[in-house]
C-alpha cells in the first residue's frame, strides 16, 4: 500500500503521510482504527516537534473533514490531551 491512499484523506499531505507510513501507519483504515490520538504519540516519537495542528488534522483525517471543521468541544479536549504530554 502507497502513502498515496493516505495523501486522498484530509488535511493529510505527502510530509505527514510519510510520517505515518514510518510510524506503521500505511492506509486510511490503519489510522481510523489506530485514532488521532494514537497515531499523533506514534509520529511525536519520531518527531518531537510534532504540533497541535499536525494532531487536529490527524482527528480530522479521522473523521473525513478539514481540521478547521472540528468542534470547539474537539478541538479543546485535543489541546488538552496535546498538553498533557
Amino acid at each position: 500500500m502507497s502513502q498515496s491512499d493516505l495523501e486522498k484523506l484530509p488535511n493529510i499531505g505527502k510530509v505527514v503521510a510519510e510520517k505515518l507510513v514510518d510510524a506503521g501507519i500505511n492506509t486510511p483504515e490503519e489510522l481510523r482504527k489506530t485514532g488521532a490520538k494514537n497515531a499523533f504519540l506514534k509520529l511525536r516519537l519520531r518527531d518531537p516537534t510534532a504540533c497541535l495542528s499536525m494532531l487536529y488534522g490527524l482527528e480530522g483525517a479521522v473523521e473525513g473533514i478539514r481540521w478547521h471543521s472540528l468542534s470547539d468541544e474537539k478541538k479543546k479536549q485535543l489541546k488538552e490531551f496535546y498538553q498533557s504530554l
